[in-house]
């Protein structure tokens, strides 16, 4: 695996410059840069290749989780912060991991780990995987258990904080992983984003009606900014009309 390519947003420099010697010993990450705020890691994402984000909240004109908000495409993000109560908000937007400052270098160790182990999951290339009559499939960790996953028996995958929930017809299988990276894994032409915490199979929509899409017994909200692309790809790709 290539190095994860950081950088750190926080506007104290003691904060960043404690962050700057965790990065320095972990051998798998690569500070490329260290930013004061959001609008000069924004021009760090324009010019550079970036992996990882660690993002403080507060900060002087704009907050973290405001960045959040009105950037999309981001790279994986792990917050940081003294402050616990924001923890919620940001498990929203799919970030990795939230550290609370003073931010040991066990709990760094910890959160960069699981941000290295999404990042080989997000790039695994199933071409290597040999070819054969068996449904695609994928496996995915349930507590202690390694549970696999027919792809065409995915309804939907619903995002809850930190964890996602994997909808099928034998039941619903809940795994510590970011929305993001599910949807990463499946194939575009089969799988929406509806809504930001909803993600479903187009093959198994039974209806769509004002904000809210049908698939069995379940009731999917449609995102208001995202309903025209939905109804454009379920429901007009397939219209009869006279």
């Amino acid at each position: 695996m290539k190095n994860l390519r950081s950088v750190i947003v926080d506007d104290e420099p003691l904060a960043s410059e404690g962050l700057a010697k965790y990065v320095e010993v972990i051998d798998y990450l690569d500070l490329v840069a260290i930013a004061e705020n959001p609008l000069e890691l924004n021009k760090i994402l324009e010019s550079e290749k970036i992996d990882l984000i660690f993002l403080d909240i507060q900060m002087p004109h704009m907050t973290g989780i405001d960045f959040l908000k009105i950037k999309s495409n981001l790279p994986m993000v792990i917050l940081t912060t003294a402050f616990p109560n924001y923890a919620l908000e940001g498990f929203a937007f799919d970030v990795v991991d939230y550290l609370l400052k003073p931010i040991t270098f066990n709990r760094f160790f910890k959160a960069a780990n699981k941000a290295k182990e999404l990042h080989l999951l997000k790039n695994q290339k199933f071409e290597n995987i040999p070819q054969n009559n068996e449904p695609d499939y994928l496996f995915i960790k349930c507590d202690s258990k390694y549970e696999k996953i027919l792809i065409d028996e995915i309804l939907f995958v619903q995002a809850q904080q930190n964890y996602v929930t994997i909808h099928t017809p034998k039941g619903k299988f809940l795994t510590l992983l970011p929305l993001k990276t599910v949807e990463g894994y499946l194939d575009s032409t089969q799988f929406l984003r509806v809504h930001k915490s909803y993600l479903v199979a187009l093959s198994k929509i039974d209806g769509v009606e004002s904000n809210e899409i049908t698939i069995q017994n379940f009731a999917i909200p449609i995102s208001r900014n995202l309903k025209e692309n939905v109804v454009e790809l379920v429901v007009k790709a397939r219209l009869l009309s006279k």
